[in-house]
């Protein structure tokens, strides 16, 4: 057993929904270098927790009539059996909502409060004052108050990149009630995060970022770093902060500390220490694997309070980047936001899990799931180059050898090339480069192909008095085959296991000095691995498809119109009713698609002075280009409505039966923006 202790976590996923491919990227890379770590023979552990806490879990709780708790139960169960079935082998799996994470999140606030980390001061925030609470940045939507674009969140224009508070926003709505926030007092507490400028500034140069994090971070450092409000107002679901009744901690400060929360729950079921891996000055290691969207909070943040509370800080941080499907950012209307349990559905998931390993490297670039490169790749290098070999060996060895291997070893030379290789395939696992790892893997795997294509058994079986070089020959191909699973056991560990069992081997551990098979028995072949077959990422493609247009009834808004030759008309209103309808005409000034919405566009019209945003249902008759100049009549009072892609501010009127026949009015009708019609 080797001396180095280990402690690896992968960021933790928010218990607001299923696990998806994107997601993946990071349990699948973090879940190979474990499994490479413990082949070597190091102490390994590996921890994560179900993030459960925040305004959003709290939300979708109480749309679904039942608790947060019975919420985040029902997720974790269901990113448990994902993150099974993809074999991530967590050595403990928690939750950020559980009573170790309540006494260590209040142990470290104390620590910091004590050491003259943290204060508190009266702020001025958005309040929504028909769901009465406190409104985080994300829950605010409205125009850009510098570039005017519409439908940007609280604290940031995507659009622009311009940062602001929420209440410069323009035309601002709840995201919850669609209501205009008010402003409203509230005490909050605030980490001194600036108290760490200099330590953060050594820190993060010193070797425990990959280089292009280190100099991101130099320059946020640059720019001076400000207090960071760690807390929140009832209603929230979360932790009270300990000596703040009716303040919760913010779960950005609560989750990272689940890290340490999810280990001790492992030491208590495990008989480990748990302040050997966190006190100050521990000789362990620990490394988090992270998505490169939340660095700041990991490389800031996290070793600043760790510093303060005085634990131990983070051996390395290891970001990687985003996953696109063919090119593109993940999409649900072409059916490539693929949720795990879809792809698992149809494909094995070691096919992923492989693809995965053989486009990563230890930078932050971005991964592309290529589907046509996915499946030749998969084809190729799993079926064609390794698995092949055992399938072209093995029934000679159990028909004329009764299964058992020969007494030499027939290319000693060749054996001991694929044994040398270990050294440079466990620096690349290592560094986490496992793109090169493969490639390294895959060469070795030609080598042993091109020695069974130059011997031929299937020619030698045929010859008379060529018995005891078939034998030589297929066992030699066996036990390369042996090498090559051994290679592939962090990223294909159920191959790996399978091919065990048919060589009738223990689990095998890194072979630094493995030697040959020899006289030995095996059991007979079954097929290790099948083809990827089109068919099958086309059902995933299908079956990942959402119609982001669905009517709450889940009936055909279109099947039902078909079903009637006359629309029957609506129930009557008064007059009354009707006068409360402010119609105004209104030009369109920018029109564009909505990703996922198959009829949608997105209008930003002008009602003469005042701009807004409107999603509008006519993109079978116009597309956006035609849009732009044309006018229009907006339902002008209508209440913001919540929409899965925004907010939408009125609504666009226009006659027609629909499909391409869909009327506006002319720029040349003498109607002028902000007419009203009466």
């Amino acid at each position: 057993m080797s001396d180095r202790k280990i402690l690896v976590t992968s960021a933790l996923p928010y218990a607001n929904g299923p696990i998806h491919l994107g997601h993946l990227v990071e349990y699948i890379q973090t879940d190979i270098w474990v499994r490479f770590q413990k082949m070597r023979g190091h102490q390994c552990w590996y921890v994560c927790a179900d993030d459960t806490h925040g305004t959003p879990i709290m939300l979708r709780a109480d749309r679904e009539g039942i608790t947060p708790e019975q919420l985040i139960a029902d997720v974790e169960q269901q990113h448990r059996a994902d993150f099974d079935a993809f074999g991530v082998a967590f050595d403990h799996y928690h939750s950020t909502h559980s009573p170790e994470n309540q006494q260590l999140s209040a142990m470290v606030y104390t620590r910091l409060r004590d050491a003259g980390h943290i204060n508190s001061r009266s702020i001025t925030q958005a309040y929504d004052p028909v769901k009465n609470m406190f409104l985080p940045d994300r829950f605010i939507k409205g125009d850009c108050p510098k570039c005017g674009a519409t439908d940007q969140y609280g604290d940031n224009c995507e659009a622009c990149g311009a940062t602001y508070s929420p209440m410069e926003l323009k035309n601002a709505v709840s995201a919850v009630s669609g209501e205009k926030p008010i402003e409203k007092d509230s005490v909050h507490y605030f980490f001194n995060l600036g108290n760490f400028a200099a330590m953060l500034g050594e820190w993060t140069k010193a070797g425990h970022l990959q280089a292009e994090v280190s100099n991101k971070m130099a320059e946020w450092l640059e720019n001076g770093l400000q207090e960071w409000d760690i807390s929140r107002d009832a209603p929230y679901f979360g932790f009270e902060i300990p000596d703040a009744p009716g303040k919760y901690f913010y779960v950005w400060m609560d989750a990272p500390i689940g890290y340490m929360a999810s280990f001790q729950a492992l030491c208590a079921k495990n008989g480990l220490s748990f302040d050997e891996f966190w006190q100050k000055d521990s000789n362990t290691e620990l490394y988090h694997f992270i998505g490169k969207d939340i660095i700041y909070f990991h490389a800031l943040f996290w070793p600043a309070m760790l510093e303060g509370a005085q634990l131990r800080t983070p051996s390395a941080i290891f970001a990687h980047g985003f996953l696109t499907v063919n090119g593109e950012k993940m999409s649900k209307s072409r059916g490539t936001f693929i949720k795990a349990r879809t792809y698992l559905d149809h494909l094995n998931p070691e096919y992923l899990r492989y693809y995965f390993a053989a486009k990563l490297s230890a930078g932050v670039d971005d991964l592309d799931l290529n589907f046509d490169d996915f499946t030749q790749r998969v084809n190729s290098d799993l079926v064609g180059k390794v698995v092949n070999i055992a399938s072209r060996c093995s029934g000679f060895i159990s028909k004329r050898f009764d299964g058992v291997l020969a007494a030499d070893c027939a290319e000693p030379a060749l054996f001991q090339q694929f044994i040398d290789a270990q050294a440079t395939i466990a620096e690349l696992y290592e560094n986490r480069e496992y793109g090169k790892a493969m490639r390294e893997i895959m060469a070795l795997a030609d080598k042993a192909n091109q020695y069974i294509d130059d011997k031929k058994p299937w020619l030698i079986a045929k010859e008379d008095g060529k018995d005891q070089e078939l034998h030589a020959v297929c066992s030699m191909a066996l036990n390369l085959f042996r090498l090559l699973v051994t290679y592939l056991r962090p990223v294909l560990p159920t191959l790996a296991t399978n091919a065990e069992s048919f060589l009738n081997l223990p689990a095998q551990s890194w072979p630094v000095a493995a030697t040959p098979l020899l006289n030995h028995t095996i059991n007979s072949f079954t097929p290790l691995m099948t083809r990827v077959e089109s068919d099958k990422i086309a059902a995933i493609v299908e079956a990942s498809k959402e119609s982001l247009e669905k009517p709450a009834t889940g009936k055909s808004v279109k099947a039902a119109v078909q079903a009637q030759s006359v629309e029957p008309l609506a129930e009557p209103i008064d007059i009354e009713d009707f006068v409360k309808i402010d119609l105004r005409v209104a030009r369109i000034i920018k029109a564009q698609s909505v990703e996922g919405a198959e009829k949608l566009l997105q209008l930003t019209v002008d009602l003469g002075g005042e701009t807004r945003n409107i999603f509008a249902g006519i993109k079978s008759a116009y597309s956006a280009e035609q849009l732009e100049g044309r006018l229009t009549i907006v339902v002008a009072n209508l209440k913001p409505r919540k929409m899965r892609f925004g907010v939408s501010e009125g609504m666009a009127l226009a006659a027609g039966p629909g499909g391409k026949d869909i009327w506006l009015l002319s720029p040349d009708d003498g109607a002028q923006p902000g007419m009203r019609i009466k």
